[in-house]
């Protein structure tokens, strides 16, 4: 009995020796920042200096400022604009994918999905102003087919950011859909039709429901890169509607103002916890 005690005492050690590292590396680089955030967001720039004041002033100023308050409602907007709209283009496509493509050439198609990854972030960002700007490819076309007559103003608008977004998410979404429509079995669909129900049934009352843990997983992941995006605001928004992002880093950049900054990112992490708690129940299903 002893021995088996020591055994277990020395796989436990062993695996703790494993997961040590990993929770070194949080410890370090999540943990203590994330502390040290949290009290200089209790503190106040008075001038050129930071004061320990141990105030919540930063965090009242988020409600008091009205600018403050529309860069989370455009943030919220967009956010919420572009995981719908990712959720609505991803699906058929992973469907599509996962049963209508020839199994040989799925791994190919899936390849061909997430070739976007495979580009730096700020090229492919720069390369949608191309795209979207008014001597662009889009505005070039329609007037010469004389659909139009004045170029469009795409860049540096809130429908810019969003295409940039959308053309970014709908392949990480396709890739978590694609994976629960994998692990479904056949049978599901099957026995459906056994019971008369038409394909449109089927997939409303037993394909979708069992295949939204995969949507929420993908859009979850979505909505956390999305609000916390600062590049492609920036770049393809321009400053004419500021997101939390980039109000942040203006507090940085501008004014050095590091308490306030650090305010906003609580606040903003704040909205994410919300989110995760209410998909929480679809996230844990997917996990399991």
């Amino acid at each position: 009995m002893a021995s088996t005690d020591m055994a277990i005492a020395q796989e436990r050690r062993k695996a703790f020796g494993f997961v040590l590292p990993s929770i070194l590396w949080t410890l370090a680089f999540f943990l203590v920042p994330f502390g040290f955030m949290v009290v200089m967001s209790l503190w106040a720039r008075i001038g050129t200096k930071i004061v320990q004041t141990w105030s919540l002033d930063n965090y009242a100023a988020f409600f008091a400022k009205p600018h403050f308050l529309q860069g989370m409602v455009n943030s919220l907007e967009i956010t919420l604009t572009v995981t719908v709209i990712s959720v609505v283009l991803a699906y058929p496509l992973a469907w599509i994918i996962a049963h209508r493509v020839p199994e040989r050439w799925q791994r190919a198609a899936l390849i061909m999905a997430i070739l976007p990854f495979w580009t730096s972030y700020v090229v492919r960002s720069y390369a949608w102003v191309l795209v979207l700007a008014r001597t662009g490819v889009i505005n070039q076309t329609l007037m010469g087919m004389g659909i139009i007559d004045d170029p469009l103003e795409l860049a540096s608008t809130r429908t810019a950011t969003v295409i940039g977004f959308v053309h970014f998410f709908v392949m990480l979404l396709t890739l978590t859909i694609y994976a629960n429509l994998k692990q479904l079995s056949p049978n599901y669909a099957r026995a459906a039709a056994d019971l008369g129900a038409s394909p449109l049934q089927t997939f409303v009352h037993v394909i979708l429901p069992l295949t939204v843990p995969g949507i929420m997983v993908g859009a979850f992941l979505t909505f956390v890169l999305c609000i916390g995006d600062y590049i492609t605001p920036q770049i393809l928004g321009g400053n004419n509607e500021l997101v939390m992002p980039q109000i942040i880093m203006l507090q940085i950049g501008r004014r050095a103002d590091f308490p306030t900054a650090s305010a906003l990112s609580i606040l903003l992490m704040v909205i994410v916890t919300i989110v995760y708690v209410a998909c929480a129940r679809w996230l844990k299903l997917e996990r399991a």
